[in-house]
């Protein structure tokens, strides 16, 4: 798959690119609450993201590309905050406390943002009643998401954080749909794979930093990692780090947001699957109805996309 193309990509390369996205990052989210059994939450973001970035530059280099375009690094910096900092670091830092199942649909209401948020298309967007539509009931599905959560806040037996962790996935979720419209709207001619990886590289910076104003070096041994956390680590460098990110890098390039948005589709579907086998999570009913008007919301965001026929679709 040539991720370098951008003029004409491939029908299949774009294909093979959006399954890996929709199902390598949704199981990224349980791989995550693996890692964080071994790992402090920055140091596993800055361990994962700058060997990643420095992986992709190798290869950048062995492809003859050229890397130090200063440009890309400093629009990578600049995304690689908002995008991986933030918008993955939330889902790291809050794995401690909810679920990775539970994160997965939260963050499934991302498309949202992406209408809300992509201001070049809001004539189009907000003029389409399926949009509108979508957007409401997105709202609705949020609400439902929450409802159990509020409606039993009086117990004692619950995690004080959990409330605080679900509100900032909403903002890591945001933060992360503005950081890649910007990356999407301010590209430079560098090949995906570059911005791609120094955007992981920057992001781990972040997180090394992070780590220490957290104090998590002075506490922290490599002897104490289990054997299952290293594992899960490497899974997120190679897969979820630089085959995904890669994909979604390229995606943004190549397709139009609403439609690269459609990960969100399929990544809460696969990692409740992975949570509940595998992690035996619960979720209940009324979270699982919010799931479905969610999905529900964010197909008709897209229903003109679909409706279209392929040679007017926007790109």
């Amino acid at each position: 798959m040539n991720l370098s193309d951008t003029k004409n990509p491939r029908s299949i390369s774009v294909i093979l690119a959006f399954l890996t996205v929709y199902i390598v990052w949704g199981s990224t989210y349980f791989f995550i609450s693996r890692a964080l059994h071994g790992f402090p939450p920055f140091l596993l973001g800055g361990i994962r993201f700058v060997i990643a970035g420095l992986l992709m530059m190798l290869w950048s280099v062995w492809k003859k590309e050229h890397i130090l375009d200063w440009p890309t690094i400093k629009l990578a910096a600049i995304s690689g905050f908002l995008i991986l900092f933030i918008g993955n670091g939330v889902v790291i830092f809050v794995e401690q406390y909810v679920g990775s199942a539970w994160v997965a649909i939260i963050i499934s209401a991302a498309p949202l943002w992406y209408v809300v948020y992509d201001k070049p298309h809001w004539k189009e967007n907000f003029s389409s009643r399926s949009i509108v539509t979508g957007l409401l009931l997105g709202l609705v599905g949020i609400f439902l998401l929450f409802l159990p959560n509020i409606s039993s806040s009086y117990k004692t037996d619950r995690n004080p954080y959990e409330k605080l962790a679900l509100f900032a996935l909403i903002i890591g979720s945001m933060s992360w749909v503005v950081g890649s419209l910007y990356a999407k709207y301010n590209k430079t001619p560098a090949p995906a794979n570059v911005n791609s990886s120094w955007q992981l590289f920057f992001a781990g910076l972040y997180f090394f930093i992070g780590a220490g104003l957290t104090g998590e070096y002075k506490t922290f041994q490599f002897r104490s990692v289990p054997a299952d956390a290293w594992f899960a680590l490497a899974y997120l460098v190679i897969f979820g780090s630089i085959l995904a990110y890669s994909c979604f890098v390229w995606l943004m390039e190549v397709r139009s947001p609403a439609q690269v948005s459609t990960y969100a589709y399929v990544n809460p579907v696969v990692a409740v699957l992975l949570g509940v086998f595998l992690a035996s999570e619960r979720i209940n009913s009324l979270q699982i109805s919010g799931l479905l008007v969610i999905l529900i919301s964010v197909l008709l965001i897209n229903l003109n996309k679909y409706l279209k026929k392929p040679g007017l679709a926007s790109t």
